[in-house]
């Protein structure tokens, strides 16, 4: 990171993100070191000469202390090109360097400036105190009978304090700004994250759908195709009417393959699970349809009603029952051909929706045959467990007596 001396000097903090970096960094931030030791050298002849001007008083030191003074100073102030790779070395000589040359006094609130800034306070006073202290002894060395020494000190410290203040505030400064910038990312990367398990979530719900809808389609596919295999010789009008059903469900399963996979390669999140393509997502006003249909492929299912007139239960809650009256059927269509299917739906308002789905003939004395057998995952009672608990229902399946049956129970608030 980077703070400023005068608008002109870059300041490096170690370890915080936005530090300069590459050549054209380096060479900028070369270029301002440069400037900053020309002013101090500049500061510093500026301060000899005003001790070499008989206007501002009689002179408190010899010909050779100002020799020394400069050869000593102005090496000092070049270690200002050091100060971020170790400031608190820097600073040590240049507060060293001070106590016999006033010309590394800038140099040295300077460096003070650069341990604020990279250090913490510990350092920081350390270095001020010091600092502090080269001064007085720099004053008992070359007194100055127009300037006390608590006058000194009081000068001193109206230096030090400002300079060692404005560094640490901008040491704060910068630790702040990197600390915004770091929730920043990490609340970006935790974005990023939600919407990938968004998008999983979704994909999940798709292949629930997906398995839903084409299997209750292609049971009945293989259900007629399976009957015509095996009676070639049916009446005209049967083999018609079978062949018109597996058309139908054969171009209906194509459409909603097609309606699923462009959701996919969209990669389109539907809000709340309302739609999964562009068609309506189906309500428990749809099951008569759904049951109708089934009848006429030749499927005996008995439907009863029970939820009162012009009550309708939460979208999720009715979704959910239609889909479990949905995968019951095709199970059924799988397992037990031929047998009497019972389909209750029933509820009210306050009390709850109840879906049932039973079959009255037991899977291993009922299979049918291979070419009219139905290849399913072993997955779509899973699927519809997950369904039904994310609609905050409980699901139960399992024999009863010679059968088969599926109950969900779902919330219906009043």
């Amino acid at each position: 990171m980077s703070g400023a001396v005068g608008g002109a000097v870059a300041f490096e903090v170690p370890g915080v993100p936005g530090t300069p970096r590459g050549w054209g960094r380096r060479v900028v931030r070369w270029a301002a070191d440069t400037v900053l030791v020309v002013v101090c050298v500049l500061c510093g002849l500026v301060f000899l000469g005003l001790e070499l001007d008989p206007a501002s008083g009689p002179r408190v030191r010899g010909d050779a202390a100002l020799v020394a003074d400069v050869l000593l100073g102005l090496p000092a102030t070049l270690a200002l090109y050091a100060r971020r790779r170790a400031p608190v070395l820097v600073a040590g000589v240049l507060v060293a360097v001070s106590v016999v040359s006033g010309f590394a006094a800038v140099p040295c609130l300077v460096a003070l400036f650069g341990v604020a800034v990279r250090r913490r306070w510990p350092a920081v006073a350390a270095v001020g105190a010091a600092t502090v202290l080269a001064g007085v002894v720099y004053g008992l060395l070359w007194p100055d009978p127009e300037f006390p020494g608590w006058l000194l000190v009081l000068f001193l410290l109206a230096l030090v304090v400002p300079v060692a203040g404005w560094g640490m505030y901008v040491r704060t400064r910068h630790q702040l700004v990197a600390s915004l910038r770091e929730q920043a990312e990490t609340a970006r990367a935790e974005q990023e994250l939600r919407v990938q398990r968004a998008r999983a979530t979704e994909r999940a719900r798709i292949a629930r759908e997906m398995h839903d809808v084409l299997a209750h389609r292609l049971s009945l596919v293989s259900m007629h195709a399976g009957a015509l295999e095996f009676r070639p010789g049916a009446p005209a009008e049967d083999v018609a009417r079978a062949a018109g059903v597996i058309r139908a469900g054969t171009h209906e399963a194509l459409e909603d393959l097609r309606d699923i996979l462009g959701v996919l390669r969209a990669d389109a999140a539907a809000p709340g699970g309302e739609e999964v393509s562009g068609r309506p997502q189906p309500t428990l006003d749809d099951v008569p349809a759904l049951v109708e249909e089934a009848r006429a492929a030749g499927a005996d299912v008995d439907l009863h009603l029970g939820v009162p007139d012009g009550a309708r239960p939460p979208a999720l809650a009715g979704r959910t029952a239609y889909r479990v009256v949905q995968e019951g059927m095709t199970n059924a269509r799988k397992h037990a051909a031929g047998r009497p299917v019972r389909v209750l739906v029933d509820g009210a308002p306050g009390t709850g929706l109840e879906v049932s789905v039973v079959d009255d003939g037991a899977a291993a004395a009922l299979a049918p045959s291979p070419g009219a057998a139905v290849p399913g995952a072993g997955l779509g009672l899973v699927g519809l467990a997950e369904r039904v608990a994310l609609a905050g229902g409980e699901l139960e399946h399992g024999r009863t007596g010679g059968g088969y049956r599926l109950r969900a129970r779902l919330p219906w608030p009043a």
